[in-house]
């Protein structure tokens, strides 16, 4: 069975900065594009980030700059280091392979950013 599992959210405020994990378990994902999601109050969910089985990411334009995506494939984790946090930022944020595959969707970790 599948499981990705979020950590490393938090409250912070506005110019603070978090790293977000997410730990995959039940099969390798080091093949697989795999990305980071959010979801704010009310809204849908957004891709954020994805990185490649080959390394190259992809940013939405709200994060560029401010965002890193990253992997470690002998860990089966993946990460994102956010900078320059905005009250914008403010979401649930997910990962999954890009694109989505709908039984892989965790619990999320909570980012609020406040100002």
């Amino acid at each position: 069975q599948v499981q990705l599992v979020e950590s490393g959210g938090g409250l912070v405020q506005a110019g603070g900065s978090l790293r977000l994990s997410c730990a995959a378990s039940g099969r390798t994902f080091s093949m697989n594009d795999i990305g980071w999601y959010r979801q704010a109050p009310g809204k849908q969910r957004d891709l954020v980030a994805t990185i490649r089985s080959g390394g190259s990411t992809m940013y939405a334009d709200s994060v560029k700059g401010r965002f890193t995506i990253s992997r470690d494939n002998v860990k089966n984790t993946l990460y994102l280091q956010m900078n320059s946090l905005k009250p914008e930022d403010t979401a649930v944020y997910y990962c999954n392979t890009a694109p989505i595959a709908l039984d892989y969707w965790g619990q999320g970790t909570q980012v609020t950013v406040s100002s």
